[in-house]
């Protein structure tokens, strides 16, 4: 696209600009020596293709000037120097050796202006008028260049966010995708295989209130907001790159790499403070889809105030994840050995069903469990008495004890869950 000129119009001779243009070779030759001995990122000497790129962007940045020299007003296209900057980020370099060259061809360039200054009779302000030129195009070719650079840029970042979604995608396939197209896909998206990698599944955060409307799916850490599960839309955690993010999931998720690594946890607890949700256990790459199924049935629990609310690891709630596995088999066990319980009062219930557990869990020393109870030890003892008379020899036999503990722990987090909700168990 033509953009019009804001120089002002030069009162420079009318042979100036044909002087100008008959030297052009020189002053290009000049230009890119002087770039290749003082860049080292464009000292190419023995790659002729690239030589060729660098004279015809030379030779581009000297004819606009003339032109801009003879006619002030007319349009300028700053395409050929987006094309530069483009090619600045796909040679992976930041601007400041461009902005280099620039200020070294415009040196060379005043310094070519000033040996024919006195033959063709340039005045001071001409010699002014043709200065302020320089700058203001060279300022002009460098902002065109960090717009093609910027562009570049982005396109690459959504390019990588989109590998890295397909990424996600393989490793949370079922059944699991071949070690070589995931070793292939994780070059092309920048993403280093790691030994192990951890699940989060993501609930809807609360009190995370999104910034600017919702952008749709994301992919990254630098993205807009996403959908959640209601179709709320919320921040993208701050995390580091090498998390890959699945949001527009049914149950958006993350994976992070090597989740036992040096200060994981931390950084963890840091990027997600104030999310809702599950990290799943650690598992080799392979097992991806199995660490989120354990993540999404912690969250589901945690939901429903079984786990606690937050961010609970499966890692440290296993027992409960195993015992809610299957509930209608956990729910006939506890009909069947908490059935010596049932004829008493609800009240009567819980509290030998209390001391039962602690007893289980603590060992059988009535000081023990009622210092777990705090409550006081004949008490415990008097309870203890009861259920010796409810169960008999059953408590004898560590078959009966094991199924006791798991209808209990069950029982425990439902009523904790029922409390939570207002009500009783």
């Amino acid at each position: 696209m033509a953009i019009r000129s804001d120089v002002r119009e030069s009162r420079a001779p009318a042979g100036l600009v044909k002087t100008l243009r008959s030297g052009i070779g020189r002053v290009s030759e000049e230009v890119i020596e002087e770039i290749q001995n003082r860049i080292p990122e464009y000292a190419r000497r023995e790659d002729e293709l690239y030589i060729k790129v660098l004279r015809t962007a030379v030779e581009q940045a000297i004819e606009g000037f003339l032109d801009r020299v003879e006619s002030p007003d007319a349009a300028w296209d700053p395409e050929p120097f987006r094309m530069v900057g483009k090619g600045e980020a796909a040679e992976g370099r930041n601007l400041e050796p461009l902005q280099t060259a620039l200020r070294l061809g415009a040196r060379v360039g005043w310094r070519r202006l000033t040996e024919i200054a006195d033959p063709l009779g340039l005045s001071p302000q001409c010699l002014y008028d043709l200065g302020e030129t320089i700058f203001v195009y060279l300022d002009q070719l460098a902002d065109a260049a960090a717009e093609g650079f910027e562009e570049a840029r982005a396109r690459a970042a959504g390019e990588i966010e989109r590998r890295r979604g397909r990424l996600l995608d393989l490793l949370l396939s079922q059944p699991a995708a071949s070690p070589d197209a995931i070793a292939d896909l994780a070059k092309a998206a920048g993403w280093r295989l790691p030994r192990t990698v951890a699940c989060v599944a993501l609930d809807d955060p609360p009190g995370v209130p999104a910034q600017g409307p919702t952008q749709g799916p994301t992919q990254g850490p630098t993205q807009g907001p996403a959908q959640g599960r209601r179709g709320t839309a919320y921040r993208m955690p701050a995390l580091p790159p090498d998390v890959l993010a699945g949001l527009e999931r049914t149950t958006p998720c993350l994976l992070v790499p090597d989740p036992s690594g040096p200060g994981q946890a931390q950084m963890l607890e840091h990027g997600l403070r104030g999310y809702w949700g599950a990290i799943g256990p650690a598992v080799p790459l392979a097992a991806a889809a199995t660490s989120l199924r354990w993540a999404r049935e912690a969250l589901e629990l945690s939901r429903r105030g079984v786990l606690p609310r937050g961010l609970p690891r499966c890692e440290e709630h296993m027992a409960t994840l195993v015992v809610f596995k299957d509930e209608e088999l956990v729910n006939a066990l506890a009909e069947t050995r908490l059935a010596p319980l049932a004829h008493l009062r609800p009240t009567q219930q819980d509290r030998l069903a209390e001391t039962l557990l602690a007893w289980l869990r603590y060992g059988r020393g009535a000081g023990e469990v009622a210092a777990r109870l705090h409550v006081h030890p004949q008490t415990v003892r008097y309870r203890l008495r009861q259920l010796e008379e409810l169960y008999g020899d059953q408590l004898a036999d560590p078959d009966v004890r094991f199924e006791l503990e798991i209808a209990l722990r069950a029982r425990q987090a439902v009523n904790r869950t029922f409390r939570g909700a207002g009500g009783r168990a």
